[in-house]
């Protein structure tokens, strides 16, 4: 079956990828993962699923591949932070790798329910900390799992981002370059700190 939610006025549907940033600015456990996410390119640091119902996601973390559950449509980081090992982030947006593939109605749902499934089926598996191993079922990093999940409909989330001069980094599935290489929307905060270059230039975020 396919769901739809809505989170912070984004519509998702089940498939869909969470993007995030990492921390939180006014919490001092947030300030500590916007120091992480800073070792990862661009302002996307992390990704989750949406599978449904409600608020039901799965995401690749410190505790390994989990679901969790968004409540109310609204992303309280601290409400969920003990169900997803203490990650503390900010949504970013929502990024529909199947959106302008003009497939018919009922494949586009076998392939959003193929996905949901894939992530499903994860759960309870390790972390993985190879970032460079972005092939192996047996851990997972978050932009890994959806990665992995969407290969097995024939859509490749790795676009080749590497960082510069370190070589074999393009193996690396970045969050950033799931945001960037496919349809996507960004919640209202975001979309006006980017229209005002807020992102690039203000410290706090």
């Amino acid at each position: 079956m396919i769901h739809t939610y809505q989170i912070e006025n984004l519509t998702f549907q089940t498939g869909d990828i969470i993007c995030t940033m990492n921390g939180k600015p006014d919490i001092l456990p947030g300030e500590f993962w916007r120091l992480i996410g800073r070792l990862v390119p661009g302002d996307v640091d992390h990704v989750a699923i949406y599978v449904g119902p409600n608020g039901r996601c799965v995401e690749a973390g410190a505790r390994g591949v989990i679901t969790f559950n968004v409540p109310h449509g609204h992303w309280d980081t601290e409400r969920m932070a003990r169900q997803r090992g203490l990650l503390f982030d900010t949504l970013y947006g929502v990024s529909s790798p199947l959106d302008g593939l003009q497939l018919k109605e009922e494949e586009e749902h076998e392939m959003r329910q193929i996905v949901a499934a894939y992530c499903l089926a994860q759960v309870g598996k390790p972390y993985n900390l190879n970032f460079l191993n972005a092939e192996t079922e047996e851990t997972f990093y978050c932009s890994q799992l959806a990665y992995k999940a969407y290969q097995q409909i024939g859509i490749n989330l790795n676009t080749g981002l590497a960082m510069e001069q370190l070589p074999g980094t393009n193996s690396i599935v970045y969050p950033q370059e799931i945001w960037d290489g496919f349809s996507h929307r960004a919640v209202e905060s975001i979309q006006l700190k980017l229209g005002s270059g807020q992102l690039a230039t203000d410290p706090s975020l």
